[in-house]
């Protein structure tokens, strides 16, 4: 465990070889505020385990990620961490899940790749432990390392196979593709309440809804818990709908009294808004225009990736998205704007 910068510093300068392996822990199943708690990294020999709660000076380690190419698995959420905590992503993430996809591996989660490549049974015992608690269990300390100290093995066996099945650019491709589209997400949510089941609400339901969904935000704060402990999205759904007929919501016996007063007074002030304050539904996009032959275009494009699937052995959606194939087949969009070279290669595009 690395609790110095100094620390950090003399291990990333004695690091060996070329490659290097990273993973993240944060504690986003038990805090509202969540936070980066633990960094696991590797040179493929040499394993640490990183504490961002203890390091107060993480220079070394942004410095080094500013022109590093990483190895990680499903780095999709590792990115958004590192970019908030950290403010740097590096330049070339390589990741595993992505590789394991192109191979045609349908279990592709961390643990079952290593037991698929390399025969090893990972624990799950502390998938969802708080990585914020100090002093880590021994178990802990185990299962964070593990996350890292097969990436070297796998990655070898893996970049071998796709070289072989003349994959290896698709995985190059779409390893750049991934990390940028992570990074073309907005950091923050417009409108975060506009959840599952919000979108034939009429506007009193939806200024309950949003006025429902502050409460339970405020109260998760409070609590410095995720909201999902103070109820999740579907229950919310369901106390609109019987606020809309008219019935009075039944809350949970657990509930402490604060936070029921707190409730009912979020009710009361929706039926107190004038119609000229309530959230309107989100204006649908132009409908799409489909001609005499828009559904022979999504149909043959369909049957185009199945077969060539099938052929790879890959999962369809890999290769387009039924959502794309119907952009395509509406002339709305051109094939090199939503697809990577080797998507439109494999399709004839």
């Amino acid at each position: 465990m690395i609790q110095t910068s100094q620390g950090l510093a003399e291990y990333l300068d004695n690091c060996q070889g070329d490659f290097r392996g990273l993973d993240t822990e944060a504690d986003s199943l038990h805090r509202y505020h969540e936070k980066l708690c633990l960094l696991q990294f590797t040179d493929g020999e040499n394993h640490a385990l990183i504490d961002p709660l203890a390091i107060e000076d993480l220079s070394p380690l942004t410095k080094f990620l500013e022109t590093a190419s990483i190895w990680m698995h499903g780095a999709d959420y590792d990115i958004v961490m590192m970019r908030r905590d950290l403010e740097v992503v590096p330049p070339v993430i390589w990741d595993t899940q992505i590789a394991a996809r192109l191979l045609g591996v349908r279990q592709f989660g961390y643990a079952n790749l290593v037991q698929h490549y390399l025969d090893i049974e990972l624990s799950k015992a502390s998938q969802k432990a708080d990585w914020s608690q100090r002093p880590l269990t021994e178990k802990m300390e185990q299962y964070a390392i593990n996350d890292v100290r097969y990436l070297k093995p796998m990655a070898e066996i893996m970049i071998a196979s796709l070289k072989e099945k003349g994959r290896y650019e698709w995985f190059v491709e779409s390893c750049d593709n991934a990390r940028e589209k992570v990074l073309e997400r907005p950091q923050s949510k417009e409108d975060p309440w506009r959840i599952s089941g919000s979108g034939k609400m009429n506007p009193k339901g939806l200024a309950y809804l949003r006025a429902l969904w502050y409460w339970r935000d405020t109260e998760a704060a409070e609590w410095d818990r995720p909201s999902f402990m103070v109820c999740g999205n579907k229950q919310l759904i369901a106390w609109v709908n019987q606020v809309l007929k008219g019935q009075t919501p039944e809350l949970p016996k657990h509930f402490r009294s604060q936070r029921r007063k707190n409730f009912f007074k979020a009710i009361t002030e929706v039926q107190e808004l004038p119609d000229n304050k309530l959230p309107q539904r989100k204006k649908a996009g132009p409908k799409r225009i489909k001609d005499d032959g828009f559904d022979d275009r999504v149909n043959a494009l369909m049957e185009k990736r199945d077969a060539v699937a099938a052929e790879l052995d890959i999962d369809s959606s890999l290769i387009i998205a039924r959502a794309v194939i119907e952009s395509l087949a509406a002339n709305e969009v051109e094939p090199a704007e939503v697809l990577m070279k080797w998507q439109v290669e494999l399709l004839g595009l």
